[in-house]
């Protein structure tokens, strides 16, 4: 069943064409990546599917009674509504009642007397079986990290804002979803459990992303907006990768035949008289198609990084027993560590645990309150910061550029002019002299990039440098990291560029105490999981032997039924495993993918059926 049909869509802003004749159509259960680079337009196209925005020609039609939510990049709701009524804000008569028993709930927390309405409520949820929703609604806030319901949207920030568009929408369950970067504000744990939700989830999906891991663990389909262009890949990410490369080769070879060809026919023009007949006629209007072909823009986003190294001394950079609170709690303690030459660090922990303020510390733009920083005489330290890059009203890219360096040094000795270095991040000469506010947020952030780089310095401190950027930056980006020979500091919830270019990790954790880790973050991922599976193996083998000391006090039937139970639930756990690896095998057949999702749910149902009658009968023998 289609979803969502895409016909003939082109778009263009001023006198720049985004995208042109664009077709495609979404299935049920299809999930599909978009991607390309900075200011290619996918953010538009996302909105112009969603119905936000307008296309300049063709037409967007969604199926019948399909249900379609849209999550942009800084969702937006009315100021003045709380969490819970902006999550839950429908006029279904179950999401209504839902929203008013959690009201209820704040006001009792906040001491009022509201018995007589609590109790009215929760016979009406009982009465309505509304309790899965009450449940659902309770998992998707928690695990988005969503809490104090009663705040105002008006206090919240931007990321705040994010994770609550995101929970709205999976709670409704739409048909199709429409997310733009979902994975930006969220911590490592929200991401992993969201891509968890998402893959094993019936509902269709069009997002744009650029965590390679997210993308490949919960899309089947991968469309690339190049040139204008819409291109589809049915793999995951490294078949993209491949296959792009052969369509880039393929290409390039038919634009080298075309120019030949080009030069023939220009020839031939200038040689005609005026008056032609029908077939010099047909042969001019071909003219002008080979023109075009001869003459399209292949070149690729190549960042080329590759800035002259500043030297470094013996310090480099040591923090000494260094305390700092944020918002009057304490979130740094006593924390000490000496820098040493290629530091490669990787920060974790969850919104909130200061992964930000520590960076702020090491970088001198807040002073700790107890302890010291100590920089070395050679170190120079560039901050791309998490804020969103802010630049003087009416300014030209070339003139922020030229603001901090007419000529930037490169690696090999030669000097290049601003203009050039642009070219290098994709800025062409046109866009050079653009104002800086037509620029898209992706592009703001290349630039921001650029003028961090520019500097020279040997010290990098990067707080979630992938979050808006495209992929073909990414990799680029990632080369130059892997070869820069200074220190690394890094704040990202990407775990791809966490693997690849650290070593070592700072663990932030609630009891405000920094650990040392020494591994990337899989390391860390691996070694958290096992540990986590020995403490659950040693409660189980405690349950099982006081099931065992008082298995007598439950009756023959009962004790037939406890133990079938255990196999049952056995047998439904390891069916549940397999079912989930093969939803994200990566398999497109839609069908397949949704019968798999249906018997997926009703093997969950069924386990919590199992393990429910399991714990009476658990208790029973305990009494």
């Amino acid at each position: 069943m289609n979803y969502l049909s895409v016909e003939k869509l082109t778009k263009s802003f001023d006198e720049r064409v985004l995208f042109k004749d664009l077709t495609l159509g979404i299935g049920q259960g299809e999930k599909v990546a978009l991607v390309g680079l900075n200011g290619s337009g996918k953010s538009t196209l996302l909105k112009i599917m969603a119905g936000i925005d307008e296309p300049d020609s063709g037409t967007v039609a969604a199926g019948n009674s399909v249900k379609l939510a849209y999550v942009g990049q800084q969702p937006e709701f009315d100021p003045d509504l709380s969490i819970i009524d902006a999550v839950l804000a429908s006029d279904d008569p179950v999401t209504k009642m839902i929203r008013d028993y959690e009201n209820e709930l704040i006001r009792s927390g906040q001491g009022i007397d509201n018995t007589e309405a609590l109790t009215l409520l929760i016979d009406q949820i009982e009465k309505n079986n509304a309790w899965n929703y009450e449940n659902k609604l309770k998992e998707v806030l928690g695990k988005l990290g969503i809490h104090n319901l009663d705040k105002k949207i008006s206090a919240c920030s931007g990321g705040q804002k994010k994770r609550i568009g995101l929970a709205k929408v999976l709670i409704e369950q739409p048909d199709l979803v429409i997310l733009d970067e979902p994975t930006n504000h969220l911590d490592l744990e929200a991401i992993e459990w969201l891509e968890g939700y998402i893959s094993t989830s019936n509902m269709a999906l069009i997002m744009v992303t650029h965590d390679r891991y997210f993308l490949d663990n919960v899309t089947n389909s991968i469309l690339e907006l190049d040139n204008q262009t819409l291109y589809r890949y049915n793999g995951n990410y490294a078949y993209y990768l491949e296959k792009k490369q052969e369509r880039q080769s393929i290409a390039q070879a038919e634009k080298d035949k075309a120019i030949n060809l080009y030069k023939k026919e220009l020839d031939w023009m200038r040689r005609q008289p005026k008056a032609r007949g029908t077939k010099a006629k047909y042969r001019i209007d071909a003219f002008g198609d080979l023109k075009e072909k001869a003459h399209k823009d292949l070149s690729q986003s190549g960042v080329t990084l590759s800035t002259k190294e500043r030297r470094q001394g013996g310090k480099i950079l040591e923090l000494d027993h260094i305390s700092k609170s944020y918002d009057g709690k304490e979130v740094i303690k006593g924390f000490s560590y000496i820098f040493k030459r290629g530091d490669r660090i990787g920060i974790v922990g969850k919104n909130g645990s200061g992964k930000s303020t520590l960076l702020n510390v090491l970088t001198n733009t807040l002073i700790p309150e107890t302890g010291e920083v100590v920089l070395g005489q050679t170190t120079k330290i560039g901050y791309y910061e998490q804020s969103e890059p802010t630049f003087k009203s009416g300014q030209k890219v070339i003139e922020i550029v030229q603001e901090i360096a007419e000529v930037v040094n490169m690696a090999d000795g030669s000097d290049v002019s601003a203009s050039k270095f642009l070219t290098f991040f994709n800025f062409s000469v046109k866009a050079q002299h653009d104002y800086v506010n037509k620029l898209s947020g992706g592009e703001k952030r290349r630039l921001q990039l650029l003028l961090v780089l520019i500097q020279n310095p040997n010290f990098l401190v990067l707080d979630e440098p992938t979050n808006d950027l495209d992929l073909d930056t990414l990799r680029v980006l990632e080369g130059f990291l892997a070869e820069f020979k200074g220190c690394v500091v890094i704040v990202s919830h990407d775990r791809y560029i966490k693997d690849r270019l650290v070593d070592q990790l700072f663990i932030l954790e609630s009891e405000k105490n920094i650990k040392n880790y020494f591994g990337n973050y899989t390391d860390y991922r691996a070694e958290r999981e096992t540990m986590i599976s020995s403490e659950t193996k040693v409660k189980t083998k405690g349950k099982e032997v006081k099931k065992k000391t008082s298995a007598k006090k439950l009756s023959y039937g009962e004790k037939r039924e406890f133990e079938q139970l255990e196999q049952d639930i056995e047998a439904l756990t390891e069916k549940k495993k397999e079912l989930e690896e093969q939803l994200n095998s990566g398999e497109t057949d839609h069908e397949l993918l949704t019968k798999w999702g249906v018997e997926l749910k009703g093997i969950e149902e069924s386990l919590d059926e199992k393990e429910t009658r399991w714990l009476e009968l658990a208790e029973m023998q305990d009494n």
